[in-house]
């Protein structure tokens, strides 16, 4: 069975009466170099474990099961576990976790799954859960890497430069984690039902160090957070959003930290961004 073959795919679904469910962001692979090239990116092999989420009817699944050691995958819709039970039953290196992923403890998944093998994540994840799930992914640091195809845009504002339309809060979060690289776009016709937006497969490999140092992560991201919470006012007025301090004293801090006040936000690197976080968490 060809799992991205169309006619195979819909010969598939009928035997279990499935039906797509828009809610649950299901568009499933019919191109198969596309699940190839994804298993490929992730640099998979013997030593490796791979959580997937969201398999689908399982065309990554295979793929990644062929190349690693073992592949969990959790999938949330009920109606897809007879019809995975089918498709990778050649495969005794999966295992299949029912539920939300956003409701697992990832560590102690992996601690139970993987204890003697090279954590990664690899998916073909919905659009409606990509940011939460690679934030909750990047904060658990149980993860090698995480290659993933997401919506395009949702990749390019991942790799973003300060000053730039796709830069905000949540590339700095994936930077500060990870160090990510845009590989390959994905076209919608790739997909059944096919979306209405390009896709793109992204690879970010997991730093074993912060890029920068910190008086502490929260204190790093309460000042990010107040960076972009008013994008079209100065770096000054938008701190004060998270800051109770009076706005001369800001702007003799920003002005320490080798920075304009009339700067915005959305300009500034992790670098500066963290510079301005430590100065900020001496202030008493």
């Amino acid at each position: 069975m060809n799992l991205c073959d169309r006619n195979d795919i819909q010969a598939l679904l009928s035997r279990h009466g499935f039906r797509f469910s828009k809610s649950m962001g299901q568009n499933f692979l019919i191109e198969d170099w596309v699940p190839r090239d994804i298993a490929d990116a992730c640099g998979a092999d013997e030593q490796t474990g791979v959580l997937e989420i969201g398999p689908g009817i399982g065309p990554l699944t295979r793929e990644l099961a062929r190349r690693s050691g073992k592949v969990v995958s959790v999938e949330l819709d009920r109606r897809l576990y007879p019809v995975l039970a089918e498709t990778m039953a050649d495969f005794d290196n999966f295992t299949l976790i029912p539920g939300d992923v956003m409701e697992l403890d990832l560590p102690a998944l992996v601690a139970e799954h993987f204890p003697d093998l090279r954590p990664i994540l690899c998916a073909n994840l919905p659009y409606n859960i990509t940011t939460p799930v690679l934030t909750k992914c990047v904060e658990s640091r149980c993860f090698a890497s995480l290659t993933v195809l997401i919506q395009k845009e949702v990749a390019q504002r991942i790799c973003a430069a300060p000053g730039t339309a796709d830069y905000g809060a949540f590339t700095l979060l994936m930077q500060y984690y990870t160090a990510p690289q845009l590989l390959f776009t994905v076209p919608n016709t790739c997909f059944l039902p096919a979306p209405k937006v390009t896709s793109a497969v992204i690879h970010c490999p997991v730093r074993k160090a912060p890029p920068v140092e910190v008086a502490s992560e929260a204190a790093l991201w309460r000042t990010v957070r107040a960076g972009f919470a008013l994008r079209r006012k100065t770096l000054v007025n938008s701190l004060q959003t998270g800051y109770q301090l009076p706005k001369e004293r800001l702007a003799e801090i920003v002005t320490a930290c080798g920075l304009d006040p009339s700067i915005r936000g959305e300009r500034l690197s992790l670098d500066d961004y963290a510079r301005l976080t430590n100065a900020l968490a001496a202030e008493k």
